[in-house]
């Protein structure tokens, strides 16, 4: 159990669910990949569930090469949105582990949607169907139902969800709105009913009346080898309201420049997503207690000054 029990994907997806089975939870005081590995070895674990980054210090760690993992069935987890190429990697890099991954929230109690093994490689950028108790839809800003394949709030509604927030009426009203929660994510579902996570709406950046999407920027520069953290946020922009920010840590003994980097992207993104500003740091980026980057922080810390 690499995350917090006070939170609901540990406690609710994990805890309960190895509780029941009869299975065993072994717990880290903190998160160390190194220390992971040596855990997964000595007690033979089946199943590691924590942030993506987590999984991916797993196997860039200098020690993975020579630990056991062979009991491993699973490997991933959730709180953010597992990159495409992270779930490649962990197919191809594990010895028998499949890598799966599950969307939810604290007002659901827990996974809204599930995915792994063959239908995750198929669909990589997808977070799964949603589990058989929820009905579903997505909504556009006026509130109308968006048809399928296209971007808009995923709102949920079945038994596990919350009935309201405790003595906050206003908020209630705000999430619950005849008895569908909107969850304040933007996603699309496609023809086979799988939902793909495109970013949080109030974690788009505005760039000039076009919307970029943090997690699909974030996604294009982790597939660049020499990348192993990066966080992508939207910075003030006098002319064009906001523009692209990145913050990357370079994966041990590589470098990349931001010249280089937006090569790359150039590939991958249209030019209005490209980040203007890259900042590069050898320091991990700031995390909260459950492994996830602190994005807020990074925003009001980086110095534009100071970005290449």
């Amino acid at each position: 159990v690499a995350t917090p029990l006070f939170h609901v994907t540990a406690n609710n997806c994990v805890a309960h669910a190895a509780t029941v089975s009869g299975g065993k939870l072994v717990h880290m005081y903190r998160w160390d990949a190194g220390e992971a590995l040596r855990l997964i070895e000595a007690e033979k674990i089946t199943h590691l569930s924590g942030v993506p980054v987590m999984s991916r210090e797993i196997i860039a760690h200098p020690d993975f090469a020579t630990t056991d993992t062979s009991t491993m069935v699973s490997i991933g987890g959730g709180g953010a949105q597992l990159q495409p190429d992270l779930v490649g990697k962990l197919d191809t890099t594990m010895e028998n582990a499949r890598p799966s991954t599950g969307y939810g929230m604290t007002e659901t109690c827990g996974i809204i949607t599930s995915v792994g093994a063959d239908y995750f490689v198929d669909k990589p950028a997808s977070a799964g169907r949603a589990m058989p108790v929820f009905e579903t839809k997505c909504i556009d800003a006026n509130g109308d139902e968006v048809k399928p394949g296209e971007a808009g709030e995923l709102c949920v509604r079945g038994a596990p969800v919350i009935k309201g927030y405790l003595n906050r009426e206003e908020a209630t009203a705000e999430a619950i709105q005849d008895g569908w929660l909107r969850t304040g994510d933007i996603v699309k579902i496609d023809e086979d009913g799988f939902i793909f996570i495109v970013d949080r709406a109030k974690d788009m950046v505005l760039r000039g009346g076009e919307n970029v999407f943090c997690s699909e920027v974030e996604s294009a520069i982790f597939e660049h080898d020499a990348v192993a953290e990066c966080v992508v946020f939207g910075v003030p922009d006098d002319r064009l309201g906001e523009e692209v920010g990145a913050v990357i840590v370079p994966a041990t003994g590589k470098t990349v420049s931001a010249e280089e980097l937006r090569a790359f992207c150039k590939e991958k993104l249209a030019a209005y997503k490209i980040p203007r500003y890259i900042w590069t740091q050898a320091e991990n980026l700031p995390r909260n207690a459950s492994g996830k980057f602190l994005k807020k922080e990074l925003r009001t810390t980086m110095d534009v000054k100071l970005a290449s």
